[in-house]
């Protein structure tokens, strides 16, 4: 058997699948509409908004963690270039 033969029964076994009046929906969409039966979801505009989340009381903290790593780097790499050129 060609690959032109292959090709040939795989687009008549596509066409044939397509052209299928009625199409079994996917293991997904019968456990969700199994699942909706019994509790449906809450309806949601589309993109809803995020839930509001509590302001961050700990920035201040991250932020002077960040600049002190920086500047314990650069004085460590200073110290390290002072030391070599003695």
């Amino acid at each position: 058997m060609s690959a032109q033969d292959e090709d040939g029964e795989r687009e008549f076994d596509i066409k044939w699948a397509d052209g299928a009046e009625l199409k079994e929906p996917s293991a997904r969409a019968r456990m969700l509409a199994a699942r909706w039966k019994e509790n449906p979801p809450k309806p949601q505009p589309f993109r809803a908004d995020p839930e509001p989340r509590a302001p961050s009381r700990s920035s201040w903290r991250s932020t002077a963690i960040v600049f002190g790593s920086v500047a314990a780097i650069v004085l460590l790499v200073g110290y390290v270039n002072f030391r070599a050129s003695h």
